[in-house]
């Protein structure tokens, strides 16, 4: 199983399905794949309250991607660990590519 499962191609857009840990030590994305889930972990060192986590996942994921803020949104999850995310102003293979080579580090 690849982390490519859980990328969605949806033209526009893509979505990404993550299994996100708030309060760890460290920030970290991406922090493994869950084959079983087929989710991408994310390590968020905010708290689970008051959106502080969702806050901090959106920019992290900007971060990453090197993409605004507003082109991220919370699709599905919002008050959950498993969280669907869908981003605009990225295509597939972009964001794929960028995961494979960090995927390919980790291991």
């Amino acid at each position: 199983m690849s982390f490519e499962n859980s990328l969605k191609d949806k033209g526009d857009s893509i979505t990404i399905d993550l299994e996100v840990t708030p309060g760890a030590k460290k920030s970290c994305f991406p922090g493994g794949y869950n084959q079983w889930r087929e989710r991408i972990e994310i390590k968020l060192t905010a708290a689970a309250q008051k959106g502080k986590a969702n806050n901090e996942l959106i920019e992290t994921l900007a971060d990453f991607f090197n993409i605004n803020t507003s082109s991220i949104s919370i699709r599905s999850g919002a008050r959950s660990t498993k969280k669907t995310i869908e981003i605009t102003d990225l295509d597939y293979s972009k964001a794929a590519g960028l995961l494979r080579e960090c995927f390919e580090n980790i291991s």
